[in-house]
């Protein structure tokens, strides 16, 4: 079995079945970091494709300062922000009264969902996620993206810095923001009749 910076610098020699290893060895922790981001499955497969054809390209530009995994988790990062930014700038209000057009170019009568979870199910493991993923979706970047490095990806506070190109000082100083900003949340939630 070949270690991760044999394969890394096979990839860079232009070895498509190393790179393909490396793509195995990563794609639940990309998809799973791409989920925690965007907040559905499509897009967060959409995002895992991205972020592996940008790394296949830029393999070049590996230094190796950090481990392999750090590097592709910032490149999600980064194709994961881009996107939502990209997204805010270009909200169109959509009219409930019209019909949705799916991928494949067919009308569907638009749904409305409540994503408040039901009072008698709040403890229940798919709606306190669905709860939990609202809540960084309505953070700041820099702060979901230091909770979601840390308390979903387990990285480190050098590795965070890393992914964010920022200083551990800064890391740690979002991550604890961005606690209590939840924690407010949480307890205002818990309040709640």
């Amino acid at each position: 079995m070949q270690s991760e910076q044999e394969l890394v610098k096979k990839s860079m020699e232009g070895d498509t079945q190393a790179f393909e290893k490396l793509v195995l060895q990563y794609q639940n922790k990309v998809y799973a970091l791409s989920f925690r981001y965007m907040g559905n499955e499509d897009d967060a497969y959409d995002m895992s494709q991205e972020v592996f054809l940008k790394a296949f390209r830029s393999l070049k530009t590996f230094k190796g300062n950090s481990s392999f995994g750090t590097w592709i988790f910032r490149i999600t990062t980064n194709v994961c922000l881009d996107e939502l930014r990209r997204r805010k700038r270009r909200i169109v209000p959509l009219s409930l009264d019209e019909a949705a057009v799916t991928s494949r170019g067919s009308e569907v009568e638009r749904e409305i969902v409540d994503p408040s979870p039901p009072v008698d199910r709040v403890y229940e493991q798919k709606e306190l996620s669905q709860y939990i993923q609202g809540l960084l979706d309505q953070m700041k970047p820099e702060h979901k993206a230091v909770i979601i490095l840390r308390d979903s990806m387990d990285l480190s506070y050098e590795q965070i810095a890393y992914v964010l190109n920022c200083s551990v000082g800064t890391v740690k100083s979002r991550l604890s923001r961005a606690r209590s900003i939840l924690r407010k949340q949480w307890v205002e939630r818990e309040l709640l009749p």
